[in-house]
């Protein structure tokens, strides 16, 4: 991955790392999904329109990241154009596909539609399994969920076989209704032998269930540590060994932001990493609750929207440091474009690469 690419994009303080929930329809009733907490009327501000979010995809150039999330991504019978219209636009180098899996011959028609088309792009299929078998469907409110999602990642595996450009990976979202069979998850996972990657998801945000996010966070440090040294040959996309070294130093920020109650490190949230809702709202991210503008109201324009005075006092309050979060996803570009923690990811990208001595 050249990062040089982005550089001007950095300095102009325009976004590498887009999020977009295209939809908070959903076929699961987890007890942990935000929505379920959201103040927001579900409906208020319809659900975007594809030649809508055409509109906003010409406005992206060279993204890094691009993750899409919901609800349930899939339920949009459009995901394969979506994913074309940031394609044509942008060609992100990571394309982030999470789903519960419980649609398997939908998710395999749209995800081979995307592979065929953005060929340049790593694209990555996260499937999310909290549990091993009946616990799984317990915890995610759905009979038949994880054999759903059994059934979608041998459908993908057999895609892999034929699409360099895919990765399968594994989330498992920690919190109070699982910390007891997470190792049972990672051992489960070992087994899969298409899998590129499995992440450990801290819970976070503001709840329904508040209760569900008493957790040992000693012991995810463990089954953190644990997964670490166990992985396999995670990526296969170019610059996949940076990656995995910033997985690494990721894990070991968020422990800190954690124990330390704080902010450890600068967050871009808002200005190399942004969020688009549904109805288009725009966020810096998805748990500070301080909306930047909407798109519909500003042109389907980015620029106008980041350039309100909204914008600009949200901005302030996050330099400020007057949030901390342990949001995975954000890491990501606050560790990769942060200059001072080039020393360590250069160690641990030589010490996964084999070479010693530093």
């Amino acid at each position: 991955m050249n990062y040089l690419k982005y550089l001007p994009q950095i300095i102009m303080r325009k976004p590498v790392q887009l999020t977009f929930f295209i939809t908070r329809r959903c076929n699961s009733v987890c007890p942990y999904c935000f929505y379920l907490r959201s103040t927001k009327d579900s409906g208020e501000g319809k659900e975007a329109e594809l030649w809508e979010i055409k509109k906003i995809a010409e406005e992206f150039k060279n993204l890094v990241w691009l993750a899409f999330s919901g609800g349930e991504i899939f339920l949009r019978q459009d995901i394969a154009e979506i994913t074309k219209a940031f394609y044509d636009s942008s060609k992100p180098a990571v394309i982030l596909l999470p789903t519960n899996g419980l649609m398997p011959e939908v998710i395999e028609s749209r995800v081979k539609e995307i592979l065929d088309y953005c060929t340049e792009s790593s694209v990555v299929v996260k499937l999310s399994l909290d549990a091993v078998g009946d616990k799984h469907d317990e915890i995610r409110g759905v009979k038949g969920n994880f054999s759903s999602l059994m059934d979608s990642y041998r459908r993908l595996a057999k895609l892999k076989e034929t699409h360099s450009n895919l990765d399968i990976g594994i989330n498992t979202l920690y919190s109070g209704l699982n910390e007891d069979y997470v190792e049972e998850v990672i051992e489960f996972v070992k087994k899969l032998d298409r899998v590129s990657t499995h992440t450990l998801s801290l819970i976070r945000g503001e709840l329904v269930r508040e209760d569900i996010k008493q957790v040992d966070y000693n012991r995810f440090k463990i089954l953190s540590e644990k997964l670490e040294k166990e992985r396999k040959n995670v990526y296969s996309f170019r610059g996949a060994k940076l990656k995995t070294a910033q997985d690494i130093i990721q894990k070991r920020l968020i422990y800190r932001t954690i124990q330390e109650e704080r902010r450890v490190i600068s967050c871009y949230a808002g200005r190399l990493n942004l969020v688009i809702t549904e109805n288009l709202d725009v966020y810096p991210c998805e748990i500070l609750n301080k909306k930047m503008g909407n798109l519909r109201e500003s042109g389907y324009s980015i620029q106008r929207v980041l350039s309100t005075r909204q914008a600009e006092k949200t901005l302030k309050y996050i330099l400020k440091g007057e949030c901390y979060c342990t949001h995975e996803c954000y890491f990501i570009t606050n560790i990769l474009f942060n200059p001072k923690l080039y020393p360590s990811l250069a160690k641990e990208y030589l010490r996964l690469s084999g070479i010693t001595g530093f």
